[in-house]
């Protein structure tokens, strides 16, 4: 899959469709988010795994991005599909500095395993705005 731009990302995912969800940064928040992946995932016809995998990629993405949280951060996380029915995932979250996640970790990597693309970058603004953006494909789809 070739790699996007932050700007073509950006671009890629303003221009879909999708469901937005805003919640508190709070662990207890989760089950909300894996939810509506696997709902997103199921309606694309994606298998049994690649549904799996999609909800603990998210999981693994909220999780780490709780993890950078502000004092009182509201977590953001944008679901889209794309016209070739890939799964586009854009989080973000207010965050206490500008280290954003730990690439070295092992939940990075199990989170690399999952998806076919995750991109992060931390914006300066009225503070410090982590990104962690994810791509799932349909390449597991069920076949009709």
């Amino acid at each position: 899959m070739p790699s996007l731009s932050r700007t073509d990302y950006e671009v890629a995912v303003t221009q879909l469709s999708g469901v937005e969800l805003r919640m508190a940064a709070d662990p207890t928040q989760l089950s909300i988010v894996r939810a509506v992946a696997a709902d997103i995932a199921m309606r694309q016809d994606f298998d049994l795994d690649s549904i799996e995998d999609l909800k603990l990629a998210v999981d693994e993405t909220c999780s780490t991005l709780i993890t950078l949280a502000a004092q009182d951060a509201v977590l953001s996380c944008h679901f889209a599909v794309d016209d070739k029915g890939a799964v586009h995932i854009a989080a973000k979250i207010s965050a206490k500095s500008a280290a954003g996640p730990d690439e070295a970790s092992f939940g990075w990597r199990v989170l690399t395993a999952l998806v076919d693309s995750v991109q992060t970058r931390v914006e300066e603004t009225e503070g410090f705005l982590v990104h962690i953006n994810l791509v799932k494909s349909t390449a597991g789809a069920v076949d009709a």
